[in-house]
């Protein structure tokens, strides 16, 4: 018994860390959260799926022989103790029991025998009568029961485990073992699955998971075992008709439910149902539930934009959510470059506080925007929560193997008072967003930030930018050339490196007590320049030059303030081109969990068993009373001894003896 106490400890221990880490992520996952280190340390003990571990399985195991073994042993001596009334006590052991009494009683012994009888069958004792001679022995109890919640609640534990056990993945596991079922570890289609990747329809327990898109069917479901999977065959055909999805006013979901139409392939006959989260769909031993929900292999179009070179020219990117496609950017020596680009996710909602949030009025930093949105879907109230649009995720791989991360907002968001699309990149997926801020055009577009972009890079455009620059703020004509020359040089220097560049060729070319002074000055001088610039790049475009008065002037100003900064930055931006989402058809899916779980009713018994034993053990006391009677020595009435006991003796056991010995003694009183 010690044994099973032992592993009930670990299995308590196992099922806490499987309850704070969460189950069954990628193990990508676990590398990000762990370090590579500690994941393999980990790895070797499967904590990533602990309740279907070796291990964890193994301790069940254990316990559910351990235990077996023990109510072998002990309930049949149990059984016959509980239907005993030990009436063979001797009468003289009745004197060696601390709650005792005796008594001398008037009447005969077969009198006081009966009426003493009588007493204990009113306090609700069995009473079995043992004739000794002269003397009589009572035998009395109450509370045999409290044996059987021993034996219940033990019995609860293996039948618990035994449940336990048939839900796990011990049944595919022995498939893989013992039946030659190989799990599949590369990427290929259901149909393409040969015989020793797919289970039987009739596997008696399984827990696996199947994505069905909108307007989509599945009939199979993938389980997964380690690194690999394998197919499970279901005994219908589940339609999505369509997935319905409600969100707060923060943009969290509220309530996602799916409706589907089960067809039975073996009668033909089909019934609709709807399944959420807490209402699951049973049908013929499987049980189907709301897991979660994502995208269904949505349709985009993106609009590309060259991020070096002096070419504008945008060009169209078609492309589905989950799959890979090619596309040709030009490098900065202007060769093509072919670049896979693998589009991961689609959010046509984006619920955010852009609009300050902060009592003091500050602008929050987009990781705040998110916490702040967090704390709203907790239950604060935020009354500047807005919806910003769509949003696409998408990874690029170039030549070389090198991948990065990018999201980018469909429409401008109004940040700081100015409107400003936000293009997000990172790493990979265990850092946060790093975002760019590009100021938008009067027409809501990265038009006029790219043609300037690529006015940037033509040497010519530079050269005309300067001269202008030169022209209207030279004060006579023989300084021209040198202010024209230094403005072409600031803009060539931006131009490479954005303001790092200016910053190195100043931290170079200045005295150190000069620097801050020449840094002002040059500062400037990009400034200007870059309205010139800008002014060429509109002409280019046949649009009119930028106002210079009044309070277009002043939006035109801190556009161009936006626009050097975002030039900047994109020296350090990652691709060579710039993806916007420009059209979309959005598909939902649902993700359901399926299982066939044949222990489950044997669970519910258990716990059945488990609070009748344990309340049998707890709320009843096994108590019993032997009384002996027998005539007086001088032939006056008769002698009576009398003993109680019981396994725990209690404050409500002492209360009961009195109230006995009280019912005892009450009998002589005239």
């Amino acid at each position: 018994m010690r044994f099973a106490v032992s592993l009930l400890m670990f299995i308590c221990v196992a099922s806490v860390v499987g309850t704070v880490l969460v189950q069954n992520r990628s193990s990508s996952t676990y590398i990000d959260q762990f370090g590579p280190f500690w994941f393999e340390v980990f790895d070797k003990f499967s904590i990533w799926h602990v309740y279907n571990s070796w291990w964890f399985l193994a301790i069940m195991g254990f316990l559910v022989v351990s235990t077996t073994l023990c109510l072998i042993r002990n309930t049949p001596k149990m059984l016959r103790d509980a239907r005993s009334f030990r009436e063979h006590v001797r009468a003289s052991s009745l004197r060696a029991f601390p709650h005792r009494v005796e008594m001398r009683d008037a009447a005969p012994a077969e009198q006081a025998a009966g009426d003493i009888k009588g007493v204990l069958v009113g306090q609700g004792y069995a009473v079995r009568e043992r004739r000794d001679g002269d003397g009589i022995m009572l035998a009395a109890k109450k509370g045999s029961a409290n044996r059987l919640g021993y034996i219940c609640a033990h019995a609860a534990l293996v039948i618990i485990c035994l449940g336990g056990l048939l839900d796990s993945e011990l049944a595919v596991r022995l498939q893989v073992l013992l039946a030659g079922k190989q799990p599949i570890v590369e990427n290929m289609l259901i149909s393409e699955v040969p015989p020793s990747g797919r289970l039987s329809p009739a596997n008696p327990s399984f827990r696996a998971s199947v994505l069905v898109p909108e307007g989509g069917q599945a009939s199979t479901a993938v389980v997964m075992v380690g690194d690999g999977a394998l197919v499970q065959p279901l005994p219908f055909t589940l339609k999505l008709k369509k997935f319905l999805i409600d969100y707060y006013s923060t943009g969290m979901p509220s309530r996602f439910a799916s409706e589907v139409e089960v067809v039975d392939p073996e009668t033909g006959k089909s019934f609709e149902s709807t399944i959420e989260v807490n209402e699951p769909l049973r049908y013929k031993g499987v049980t189907v539930y709301q897991s979660s929900f994502d995208d269904g292999g949505s349709s985009v179009t993106l609009k590309g934009y060259p991020l070096v070179g002096t070419s504008g020219a945008t060009f169209d990117v078609t492309g589905t959510v989950g799959k890979p496609a090619e596309i040709t950017a030009h490098g900065a020596d202007g060769s093509p470059r072919s670049m896979a680009i693998d589009i991961t996710a689609l959010r046509p909602i984006n619920v955010e506080d852009l609009t300050g949030g902060t009592p003091s009025g500050n602008p929050l930093t987009l990781g705040e925007h998110v916490a702040s949105v967090a704390g709203s879907a907790a239950g604060k109230k935020n009354e500047n929560l807005r919806n910003v649009g769509p949003s696409i995720e998408y990874k690029l791989l170039d030549q070389a193997g090198q991948a990065h991360e990018f999201m980018n907002y469909m429409l401008p968001v109004e940040l700081d008072g100015a409107a400003v699309f936000l293009a997000g990149v990172r790493n990979n997926a265990s850092e946060n967003y790093r975002y760019l801020r590009i100021p938008a055009d009067a027409d809501s577009s990265l038009a006029e930030f790219m043609n300037l972009r690529a006015a940037l890079a033509d040497p010519a455009a530079r050269r005309e930018a300067a001269r202008r620059f030169a022209e209207r703020n030279s004060p006579s004509p023989a300084e021209r050339p040198a202010l024209q020359t230094a403005a072409e040089r600031a803009l060539q220097t931006f131009s490479q490196g954005g303001l790092q560049a200016i910053a190195n060729f100043l931290q170079a070319n200045t005295p150190p007590d000069d620097l801050a002074r020449a840094a002002d000055v040059v500062i400037r001088l990009i400034g200007v320049s870059m309205a010139e610039l800008r002014d060429v790049a509109r002409e280019r475009a046949g649009q009119p030059p930028v106002a210079t008065e009044g309070e277009q002037a002043e939006r035109a100003a801190q556009w161009s303030r936006l626009a050097v900064a975002a030039l900047s930055d994109l020296h350090v931006y990652p691709a060579p081109v710039f993806l916007t989402l420009s059209d979309f058809n959005h598909q939902q899916a649902s993700v359901f969990q399926v299982s066939r779980t044949p222990g489950k009713n044997a669970v519910y018994i258990g716990c059945l068993l488990l609070v009748l034993g344990v309340f049998s053990m707890f709320y009843i006391r096994d108590r019993r009373v032997w009384v002996w009677v027998k005539p007086a020595a001088d032939g006056a009435g008769s002698d009576v001894q009398a003993a109680m006991t019981s396994q725990k003796r209690t404050l409500d056991f002492n209360h009961e003896f009195e109230r006995f010995k009280q019912a005892l003694l009450s009998r002589n009183r005239p």
